[in-house]
Formats: structure tokens, sequence, C-alpha cells
């Protein structure tokens, strides 16, 4: 058995290697495409059950969380009233006035009577101090004894609610016995100077609750109940059947739970389970959806994606090979042309693309490449006569992106008859290129290089509406000086896409020009985002990739590289940086005045 699989494969790679290219390329593109879908049709299917199951569970959150609000809404209003009687009436009256104690109660129970069956209001030891509608205790009720009563007790400063049972405490003359859920507290009653401990007994009408809870309807069929801390039902559906026996809940585990989505297994059926607490009474909202119509719709979804996967592997198949066909044959004439050409027989060679039959042409790629090596070396010694005219070109560049954004913004303002904003931005664009021009000239004067400067800012303020503020500043010593065209403005251009487009505050750019220590320096501030200063220290960096912005695409390092190429290496550019403080690059260049800068300007036009 373990020499057959070594066989086999040997088999299948004897077969593989005598295949033509045409059934080759149809097997291959086919069994990537079965493999490929099957394993796209898992992932939806899975996809698709877990996006179901999600659904449901999202769409049981929102109808417990509306039952919790109404559920939320009952229990503070019964809440409320306890409130007021204790607060607004208890407090403030003698609790052996029962007149005036009977008479207040009775009129808030008025107000609240959809909600309320009765109110009470109990000695310590279990004697009636007041009550409403019915004032009549049953010869055989016993308060002490009740667990409201004694919960009351137990949890001072605190309410309690009770599970839902039948109000048979006091004699009713049309023998009603109503189903409630009370709510308790302990209070302070004061008789004659004399405070002593009682408790509040508010009784709730469950068929409030019932009717909230019974409202809500949930997707396939689910349902929704109530259950105690205890894990004691308050609200069924089938509640007298639980009561009864006939019918079972997983009450004691839901009550156990946090809020969530759960999956569970009960009595054999396999259902979704949500949780949900109400606030006030520690009482869990369960909403119970089974998954049984859930599951069959997977299977029918997964019998008819097995379908449509047998399909489209046939359909597949079939187009592969056409498509292969389509393909090899090229291949083939090809291969075929070759063969006739070793055999010394002359014939004409197709154009064509393919898998080995190509490797018969390396002897003439390998004299391609050889022909492409020597047009190289000459293309390299022309590239190195054109640098400094490539430099030259660089100085007049100018991103078409800056000019047509700066035109969309004239005709914006234009349309929107802000003609002064326009003509102040035509104006200095048109400023701006004939300085860019300069007659020709790489070295002009820096009256000239910051009017540049001032008309490009002009122009960017506009467009970023007014978003930072700038200043251009130069000192008498500086006056009469030139220096080389288009080196501010690249720098300025850095500040705004860099330094300021992320900032939200305004920022403030800043140039100044000054002479120190016998040089010429030229500084660009701003008060951006700025960076770490490793990263401001490997700007200049020939190894460090550059980085293109979107603005003329004259980089920093163009210009380091420009005044160096020019004045040598004692001259170019400092970059200074900060993370949240900005940044601040430094142009060094010599002195020069007209005299001194003619040999320069003659030198980059020759």
């Amino acid at each position: 058995m373990l020499k057959l699989f070594p066989n086999l494969a040997e088999r299948l790679v004897g077969r593989y290697r005598r295949m033509s290219i045409h059934m080759v390329i149809s097997l291959s593109f086919t069994a990537v495409a079965v493999v490929g879908m099957i394993f796209l049709g898992m992932t939806l299917a899975l996809r698709f059950s877990a996006h179901t199951q999600d659904l449901m569970g999202e769409s049981s959150r929102r109808v417990l969380s509306q039952v919790n609000l109404g559920l939320d809404s009952y229990l503070r209003q019964m809440m409320g009233v306890s409130d007021t009687i204790y607060y607004n009436i208890l407090k403030y009256r003698d609790a052996a006035d029962r007149e005036n104690l009977n008479r207040e109660i009775n009129l808030l129970y008025e107000e609240n009577r959809s909600s309320l069956v009765s109110v009470a209001v109990f000695n310590l030891d279990g004697s009636l101090v007041c009550a409403t509608p019915l004032a009549t205790l049953k010869e055989e009720a016993d308060p002490v004894g009740s667990g409201w009563f004694q919960n009351a007790l137990a949890r001072v400063e605190e309410f309690h609610f009770s599970t839902p049972h039948v109000q048979n405490l006091f004699s009713d003359l049309d023998y009603r016995a109503p189903w409630v859920v009370s709510l308790s507290r302990q209070v302070q009653l004061t008789s004659q100077g004399v405070t002593r401990t009682g408790v509040l007994l508010v009784d709730m009408s469950f068929s409030g609750i019932q009717q909230i809870c019974r409202d809500a309807e949930l997707t396939n069929g689910g349902y929704l109940y109530l259950v105690d801390q205890q894990g004691e039902i308050i609200y069924h559906p089938r509640q007298q059947l639980i009561y009864a026996g006939l019918v079972e809940e997983n009450a004691a585990q839901a009550a156990a739970r946090s809020d969530g989505v759960y999956q569970e297994v009960f009595q054999g059926q396999e259902r979704q389970v949500t949780v949900k607490t109400v606030g006030y009474t520690g009482w869990k909202l369960v909403g119970v959806v089974p998954m049984v119509d859930i599951r069959a719709d997977g299977q029918q979804m997964l019998l008819f994606g097995l379908s449509l996967l047998l399909f489209s592997a046939f359909l597949m198949a079939f187009l592969n090979f056409r498509i292969s066909a389509h393909i090899s044959q090229p291949i083939q004439r090809l291969e075929q042309s070759i063969k006739e050409l070793e055999a010394g027989r002359e014939t004409e060679i197709d154009d064509g693309e393919g898998c080995y039959e190509v490797q018969h042409l390396s002897r003439s790629i390998r004299s391609m490449v050889s022909t492409m090596r020597h047009l190289m070396e000459d293309i390299i010694i022309q590239e190195e006569q054109k640098r400094r005219s490539e430099l030259e070109v660089l100085q007049s560049q100018i991103n078409p992106h800056f000019l047509y954004n700066t035109l969309d913004s004239v005709i914006w303002m234009t349309e929107a008859g802000r003609q002064e904003e326009a003509i102040q931005m035509v104006t200095s664009l048109a400023r701006l290129f004939r300085i860019s021009l300069s007659r020709g000239s790489s070295v002009i004067p820096l009256a000239d290089e910051l009017e540049h400067a001032r008309h490009y800012m002009t122009i960017q303020k506009i467009r970023y509406k007014n978003r930072f503020t700038f200043d251009i500043q130069a000192g008498p010593e500086v006056e009469g000086l030139y220096t080389l065209k288009l080196i501010v403005q690249p720098l300025l251009e850095n500040a705004i896409y860099h330094g300021l487009s992320a900032v939200e505050d305004d920022g403030h750019i800043r140039v100044t020009a000054r002479r120190l220590d016998g040089r010429l320096v030229i500084e660009v501030e701003d008060d951006g985002m700025g960076m770490p200063p490793e990263v401001a220290a490997q700007l200049l960096e020939d190894y460090r990739p550059a980085v293109k912005t979107s603005g003329s695409g004259i980089g920093i390092r163009n210009v380091h590289r420009r005044i160096q190429l020019t004045f040598g290496k004692a001259y170019g550019l400092q970059v200074e940086s900060e993370p949240d403080e900005g940044t601040r690059v430094r142009i060094i260049l010599p002195v020069l005045d007209e005299a001194a800068a003619e040999p320069y300007r003659k030198e980059i036009k020759s």
C-alpha cells in the first residue's frame, strides 16, 4: 500500500511532462478556479450563517431594549408613587391622623389607579396604619409573615419587587383576587412625636407588565419571558402551562447569565437566547429564538451552492479549454517554425509567447541584451552631459496641478462675485510666472526671489481660505544681494503641505533673510506638526528616497543639491524640527552682489 503512492505520483509527474501546453493550461486553470470557488463558497456560506445569527441577535436585542424601556418607565412610575407617599406624605403627617393620611394617599391612588391595585402602610407588628382603596384586612392575613414584608425590613432604604402573586390581604366585597407585583420598602412613621419603623406596600397591577411583554414580537417565531434573580418566572407566554408542569423553561440558567446573546440546546432544540437586565429590580428579560428554520434555510442554500458550483465548474472547464487552445496554438506554430529552421529549411517565424518553447529564442535574447548594454552606456554618457541642463529645467518647473487649481479658484471666486480676490490671485499668478522665467537667468536678485515667494504665498493663502498667515522680512544688510532662483518657494510648499495641512488651528509661516557670519541666510519657519529630529536629519541624505509633494515637484533635496552643485559643499540647507512645535529650514548661501554673481550666471547659462 505504501509503495502505491510513490508509483502513482511518479506516473502523474511523467504524464504531466508529456502533456501539451494546451492541456497544462486547461487543467491548471480549471483546478485553480474550482478550488477558488469551493473556498469562496464555503467562506460565503459560513459568513451567511454567522451574519444571519448576528442579525437575529441584534433584532432580539432591539426588541428587548424596547421592552426594557417600557418596563423601566412602568417601574419608575411605581417607584415615584412610593417616593411621593413616603417623602411627601408620611414624612410630614402624624401616623395617628389616619383620616388625613388616607385622604392624601387616596388622591395619589386615583391619579395612578390604572397601574395600581392598592396602597397600604403597616406597623412593624403587621397592624394596618392606612390603606386605599380597601382598608379592611382579612382575618387570616399575615403581613409580617409575607416575603415582601421581610425583604422590606431586610433592605433599609431600598425597594423590593416581588414575583407575581394573588393579592389576598384585604376583604373585597366584589370577591376579586387580582394578580399583582408588590413594591415594598421600609419607612419611618411618626406618631405623637415618637418615630417607629413601618413598611410601605404598593401593589402594582401585573396586567401592565404582562401587556408590555406580550406586545413584543421576536423573529422566527421566538418569544420573550421575564424572570427574577433566583430564576422564578415573572412573565411567560405559556406561564399557566409551566405552573401546571406541562411545559419547562430554562429560566434558572438564563437568570444566572449576564447580558448578551447565547447559543444553547434545550430539550433537544437548538435556539438563540438573548438576555437583558431590567434596571432597579435585577429581573432578566430573556428572548428565545428557535434555530430550526435557520438551519433548514442554510441547508437549502448549501444545496443551491453545490448545484451552482458543479455548473460553474463545467462551464469553467469548457471555457478554459477554448481559451488555452487560443493561447497555445501560436506557441505551437512558433515551435514548429523553429524546428524547421533547425532542420535548415527557411520559414517565417510568427511572433508568439509561451512556455519552454520560448527557450529556443535565448540566443537572440542574449544578443539583444548585449546590444542594450552598449546603448545604456551611451545613454549614461548623454545623461551626464544633460544633467546641468536638467537642473535648469527644474528651476522653471511648475506643477500643472498648481496652475489648474489656481485657475479653478479664480473661476470659482469670479462666479461667486469675489472679483477683488480673483484679480489679486491672477495678478500674483502673472508676477509669479514673470519672476520664474527671469529672462532665462538662474541667479537673480534676492528681492525678486522674495517677491516670487510673496506672490506664491498670496495665491496659496486665498486657495486655503486664510487657514494660515505669513510674513516675509529682509534686513537692510541683504539689499542688493543675489541668490539662486526658486529655492524659497519649494520650502514654502513643503511647509504648507506637510507642516500645516494636518493642523486644525490656523498656522503661521515666516521667511527672514539676513547676513550671518559672512553668509546669506534665508530661514523658512512654520509652527505646524513638525517631525522627530532624527527624521529631519535624514531629509537631505542621498540614500533616503525622495519625498514627492503635491506642489511644484521641486523637492527640498533638489534645492539642496542645486545649491551645492552651484556654490560648493560648504553651502546648502539645514533642517531643524520638533514634533508639534514646527520646522525651520535654513538656506545658507554665499554673499553675492551683482559683480560677484555674474560668473555664476555665465557658468549656468553656458
